[in-house]
Parts: structure tokens; C-alpha cells; sequence
């Protein structure tokens, strides 16, 4: 039986029948199926009889027909319920021969949909028949209800899928809202992404239903303020994952929502343009547990409110960010970091004349040590200092993304080289200042070195790249450019 297939037992003592929702006869469904669904019956073109006592009962036609109808009720092996028919045509005539019982002698099975259960494997997992029979039989309808775990009302963005787009503008009210968490009252996800025009006060149903939850995205809820935020933090105490992409939260929302719910672990704070370090600097402290958070795009971020973050703290986006010097080795500070998106940053993170390049390089040692992906792209303003102090102070980095970076230069692809010793996959797309001797530099040095994305490097020669296919042939170059080299354990 396949994973999506629907096994059945008996509604009444739970007995496994055997049946699976594969064996169902669904060829030609048209409005007379639908009309046997609404009848609360369903057909199947085979059963396991074993688990079936059959009681026979026949319809006998005219002799000069030369054939009789088979009709066998088909009652569950255990407790006795009537389940359904089997139906067939026997050759017997009527008053020489007894039909025959066995499943060939059958063409269609025809089960009352009441007097099943999906059996217990498929209660958690099986959704493929359970939307249909709901509508027929109160005992699925009622499983459905304490089954579904998760319910997103419109586009959830940050998990995009083609088929919730066709309801950008979808909204919901605050009675809408209230009638289906109390239907669903065991959610455990809830994404309200994309009801643009939800007030605050439409968040009120969760005081009542919302104990539950772990998950829940607001995403572009551009209604919603710290008010509508606070609601749900304290109507939400277990909430674990919390998306507010472009919502118009502040400081103050974000500090209630980390009072509330102190055991979040991923926090979607993207284009959240009023967030500043003084709100990271609450989550930070007050969430012990934090693993993954999104501040890309939040123009008051510089990153010194990441200052003293738990050790669980693994992965950062902030692309797009104006930080300081300072706010990396506050990213860092917690020691766990593992991803590092600093993508799109058009300013020296580190100057050349900047004292404490040495430091940084000792205390990536430290805190950075778990670093093994970095996002560099478009850091038109990284230097070669900057490669330096990176290459020095995180020594298991295993992915590294420099793409139109293009003030790194001989000395900076040098330092990759020669401190990058388990770098697996480097980006180069585009580097104006990657000439021959620095492709020589990465060719004698990273030696764990497996896929180069490389295209558009005006100052390299094809005898350079030859030279390299030839001497590193464990080196697999593409040129395609990757936009995104985030791991996919975080927000899913």
C-alpha cells in the first residue's frame, strides 16, 4: 500500500478489513459517483473475503435468461455488522447449482461508508479520502477534526508554492476565523499570510483556541500592529516559529511577543522596517532556544543587538543589512553559528585600517568556529583584510559565497587558499579582480575544494582555467550562479 493510499477497518470493533482505498472503483466518476457518495456508499473492485462472514441472497430471473443475480451481504468477520454487498453474475441456473462465493464470482464490492474507520496507521498521515467522507459519515468528519494539524488560509511566503497564489489578496474575518478554530481545535500551524486587511481585533478567537499552536505566520498581515502581535503571543505561550514578514511590528511588539513566548526557535523578521537592534536585543536575551532568525531588509539592524545570544542560535539571514563591524562578532557570539547571510552589503564590514582585524580572526577562533556556510554575495565593498580576518577565524567554513565581491583581490584569494582547508564549494561568479595568479592561489590551496561556481571573471585567461581543469580535476566548475545557498533544516 502506498503512502497516500487509505487502509479501512470496522467502524464498530476496529477489525481490519483489508480494504485500501487503491482497490476503489474510481474509473468514470461523474455525477452518478458523486450521487453513490452522497448516499454514504463507496465501490470496491476487489476485498479480502477472508474477513468477511458472507450471507448469500439471490435474485433469481426468468430460466430462459440462464442466469441468476449474486447478491452476498457481506458482514464484518468479528463482531457481525453488516459492512456491505458483493455483486455478480453467476452461470449457475437457478435450482441445479450453488453460486460461487469466491472473489472471482464477484464484479464490484459496494461498502457503507458508516460502518468504517481509517484504520490506526493512516489516522496521522492518510488525507487522500478523508476530505470526501467527511462530508458523508460524522464519525470522519469528526476525525478530521482532531487530525489536521495545520491550516493556511492564503499565501504563506516563506513558503512560496505556485498553487497558493492564486489567492494573494485572499482575507479572513474574525468570525471566519472563530468558526474554524473551534472546528479545528488541535491545530498545531496556522498561516494567516496574506490576509492583507486583518485588523488586530481579528486575532481575538485565539485567546480561546489558540493554546495549541507552535507555528504561526503573519505574513504581510500589513493590518496587524503590536497590538494584534501582543494578542497573540499571550494567546499562543507555545508558539516555536513566528513569521512577520513585512508586518508593522516594532521594538515594542517584538519585546511582548519574546516575553510571551520565551521558547521560540525561528523568528521571520524580514522587511520589518521598524525592527531595530534594541527588539533583537530582547529576542536575543529572552529566547534561550532561539535557532534560526530573518532580519534581511531591516534598515535599523546593525547587528549589536545579537550581543550575548544563546549557543542554539545557528542560522542568521540578514541580507541587505547596514551591520557594523561589531554586529558580526555579536552574530558570532553565541559560538552555534552555522549559516551567515550577509549578502548585499555595499560597505566595508571590516576596514583596512580597522585595529581589531587581528582580534576578530582570534575570536572567530572561538565564537565562529561552527560557521560552515557564508553568504558574501554582492559585497562590492569587501576587501582583502576582511577575506583574511574570514579565512583565519573560521576554520570548518565548507561554502562560501563571494559572487560580484570585487574589491577581493591576489592576497584576499590567497588567504582563501591557504586557511580555507575545508572549503567545499566556492562562488566567484563575476569577481572583476579574480585574475590568473589568484585562481593559482585556489588551485595549490583548498584542497577539499569540490564545485567552483565560476562565469564572467573578465580577468582570468582560458589558460588559467585550462591549467586548473587539468591540475584539479576533483574540481567541478559551473557556471551558473546560485542567489541562494541557505540549508533548508530552518522554517520548514
Amino acid at each position: 500500500m502506498s503512502q497516500a493510499d487509505v487502509s479501512y477497518s470496522c467502524g464498530s470493533c476496529g477489525y481490519p478489513l483489508n480494504l485500501t482505498s487503491s482497490n476503489r472503483i474510481t474509473s468514470g466518476i461523474d455525477s452518478e459517483y458523486q450521487k453513490s457518495i452522497k448516499k454514504g456508499l463507496i465501490s470496491f473492485i476487489s476485498v479480502d473475503l477472508s474477513r468477511f462472514t458472507q450471507v448469500d441472497e439471490v435474485n433469481c430471473f426468468p430460466i430462459s435468461w440462464g442466469r441468476y443475480r449474486l447478491k452476498t451481504k457481506l458482514l464484518c468477520r468479528k463482531c457481525g455488522v453488516h459492512i456491505g454487498y458483493g455483486y455478480g453474475d453467476s452461470p449457475a441456473l437457478c435450482g441445479f447449482d450453488s453460486p460461487d462465493s469466491s472473489s472471482a464470482g464477484y464484479k464490484k464490492f459496494t461498502v457503507k461508508i458508516r460502518a468504517l474507520q481509517p484504520s490506526e496507521e493512516c489516522q496521522e498521515n492518510c488525507t487522500t479520502d478523508r476530505e470526501s467522507f467527511g462530508l458523508t459519515c460524522r464519525r470522519w468528519f469528526h476525525i478530521q477534526n482532531l487530525c489536521r494539524r495545520s491550516l493556511p488560509f492564503a499565501c504563506s511566503f516563506t513558503h512560496l508554492s505556485l498553487a497558493s497564489l492564486y489567492h494573494p489578496n485572499f482575507n479572513v474575518s474574525s468570525f471566519q476565523l472563530s468558526r474554524l478554530l473551534t472546528r479545528f481545535q488541535h491545530l498545531q500551524s496556522l498561516s494567516l499570510s496574506g490576509c492583507l486587511y486583518l485588523p488586530d481585533s481579528g486575532l481575538t478567537p485565539l485567546q480561546l483556541y489558540g493554546s495549541n499552536l507552535q507555528a504561526i505566520h503573519f505574513d504581510c498581515c500589513f493590518s496587524i500592529t503590536d497590538l494584534g502581535i501582543s494578542l497573540a503571543a499571550a494567546a499562543c505561550p507555545l508558539l516555536v516559529v513566528v513569521s512577520l514578514y513585512r508586518c508593522q511590528v516594532t521594538d515594542v511588539g517584538l519585546e511582548n511577543l519574546t516575553n510571551a513566548c520565551s521558547g521560540l526557535k525561528q523568528v521571520n523578521l524580514a522587511y520589518c522596517s521598524k525592527i531595530s537592534d534594541n527588539g533583537l536585543r530582547a529576542l536575543s536575551l529572552g529566547c534561550r532556544q532561539l535557532q534560526a532568525v530573518i532580519v534581511s531588509f531591516c534598515s535599523g539592524v546593525t547587528g549589536v543587538g545579537f550581543r550575548g545570544c544563546s549557543s542554539t542560535l545557528a542560522y542568521v539571514e540578514a541580507e541587505s543589512c547596514p551591520l557594523e563591524p561589531e554586529g558580526i562578532e555579536a552574530i558570532v557570539s553565541g559560538g552555534g553559528i552555522v549559516y551567515l547571510d550577509a549578502s548585499c552589503i555595499n560597505k566595508i564590514i571590516f576596514p583596512v585600517n580597522w585595529p581589531h582585524i587581528s582580534a576578530f580572526a582570534e575570536s572567530g577562533r572561538r565564537f565562529a568556529s561552527s560557521l560552515r556556510i557564508l553568504n558574501f554575495r554582492m559585497c562590492r565593498s569587501v576587501c582583502d583584510a576582511t577575506i583574511l580576518a574570514i579565512a583565519k577565524g573560521c576554520p570548518q567554513l565548507q561554502e562560501w559565497n563571494l559572487a560580484l565581491c570585487h574589491e577581493v583581490k591576489i592576497s584576499g584569494w590567497m588567504s582563501i587558499g591557504m586557511y580555507c582547508n575545508n572549503l567545499e564549494k566556492l562562488h566567484v561568479n563575476r569577481c572583476r579582480n579574480l585574475c590568473d595568479q589568484g585562481l593559482l592561489a585556489l588551485r595549490n590551496g583548498c584542497r577539499r575544494l569540490s564545485v567552483l561556481y565560476m562565469n564572467g571573471c573578465i580577468k582570468l585567461t582560458s589558460t588559467a582555467i585550462e591549467l586548473f581543469t587539468f591540475h584539479r580535476g576533483d574540481v567541478n566548475i559551473k557556471g551558473e550562479e546560485v542567489m541562494c545557498i541557505a540549508p533548508k533544516w530552518a522554517f520548514i
